[in-house]
């Protein structure tokens, strides 16, 4: 037991990751309680996993804009308009739904340059100049349709936002489950033989065992609990909601992207010290217009699901999405000062923050004590970070 718990002391595992998947587990545990076996019956799980994914994408790289030390209050206004402007360009104009897109996502960057280019080049606080988008682009999103609701008819769109047909059945989504499961084995094998390579000490093995059975246990589960809901008129069982395919291929590319990039590592350098950073020749300034644009990338991919889901593009789009997308990010990890922060994190944030909201839903609670209960988990978050980065004396 003793050799155990060493071995577990010195493994590479985030315990901040662990204890957030603990928190997970367990206000899953509580609702399912309270709401009679509901929380985690196929339907709820296959409702949360497309809802998650909305917040999830924006989420992603909210925690890279707050690690190189700024914020974006503006994304749920942002995608708002964009998401009115994509489905009145649908429905009135009667343009293709990937013209319209491509015409958002267009309006998203320029929105988000333009947003950007103040806080790089001018020196404003992003908070002041993405607190002033909050309000515009709201605004913009009631002029664009003029206050109207845009349906969105499209049948191959409408499968992007999950619902009926938006999904890859189960077939697919058991091969899905064999593909991650085959890809874990093979990123902790690579990695020892790395480390072996070069003489550093790997994990025991029943580590690396477990590491790789825990993620794999938790997929299978996904996908079994996906498979098990199927709607009455439908003949087959839903399977891996489209959303989530894209939740999860945007998450993958962000990591890509702070692991393996130069990019990636401006971004960190940046939050650690931004004078630094520019002492030893980080472009800060192209950096954050980057981050900036790609932010407006992926409000775009957002406000395609959102409105996909919905079927309709209306004003109301995005309301208090800026709240969750922060939430999910600083409940991830991210740390407020810059510096810290991690794409699984986000991932886990948005699965809390979506499972707080749905379990209150469930149990009937108030809209507005259900904002109270968010605002406070939102601080809760941050002054847990505090306690813990002074227990461990991560700086970072």
């Amino acid at each position: 037991m003793k050799h155990a718990l060493v071995a577990l002391k010195q493994a590479s595992i985030d315990w901040r990751l662990v204890m957030m998947a603990s928190v997970l587990a367990v206000i899953a545990v509580v609702f399912n309680v309270l709401s009679g076996g509901l929380f985690l019956s196929p339907e709820n799980l296959y409702n949360i996993a497309q809802q998650t994914a909305v917040v999830g994408v924006v989420a992603t790289v909210m925690v890279l804009i707050i690690v190189a030390r700024h914020i974006d209050l503006s994304v749920g206004s942002v995608m708002g308009f964009v998401g009115v402007l994509i489905a009145t360009l649908m429905y009135t104009r009667g343009w293709h739904w990937i013209e319209a897109s491509l015409a958002g996502l267009a309006v998203a960057i320029a929105v988000s340059l333009y947003q950007g280019l103040l806080t790089a080049k001018l020196g404003v606080p992003s908070f002041v100049v993405t607190l002033g988008g909050l309000m515009s682009f709201r605004g913009a999103a009631f002029l664009v349709a003029d206050g109207k609701t845009q349906p969105v008819n499209d049948e191959f769109f409408q499968r992007l936002g999950g619902g009926f047909d938006g999904s890859i059945g189960a077939s697919a989504s058991w091969v899905l489950a064999v593909v991650v499961t085959l890809a874990l084995v093979y990123k902790t094998w690579s990695r020892r033989r790395a480390n072996t390579h070069y003489d550093v000490t790997n994990n025991a093995l029943w580590v690396d065992a477990l590491i790789v059975l825990m993620p794999t246990l938790l997929v299978c589960g996904f996908v079994a609990a996906m498979n098990s809901y199927q709607i009455p008129s439908k003949d087959a069982p839903q399977g891996v909601p489209i959303p989530v395919l894209i939740w999860a291929g945007v998450a993958l590319a962000l990591s890509f992207i702070v692991h393996r990039t130069r990019f990636g590592r401006y971004i960190f350098a940046m939050g650690g010290n931004p004078e630094a950073a520019a002492l030893v020749g980080i472009p800060v300034r192209r950096v954050t217009l980057i981050l900036f644009a790609l932010m407006g990338v992926l409000i775009t991919i957002a406000a395609v699901v959102s409105i996909a889901r919905l079927n309709a593009g209306t004003n109301s789009l995005g309301t208090s999405l800026e709240l969750y997308v922060i939430a999910a990010a600083v409940i991830g990890g991210a740390a407020l000062a810059g510096g810290s922060g991690s794409i699984l994190g986000s991932v886990l944030g948005a699965l809390i923050m979506q499972c707080i909201d749905s379990g209150m839903l469930l149990l009937d609670v108030s809209i507005g004590m259900r904002y109270v209960i968010i605002g406070q988990v939102l601080i809760a978050a941050v002054v847990f970070d505090v306690i813990y980065r002074r227990v461990t004396g991560d700086t970072q």
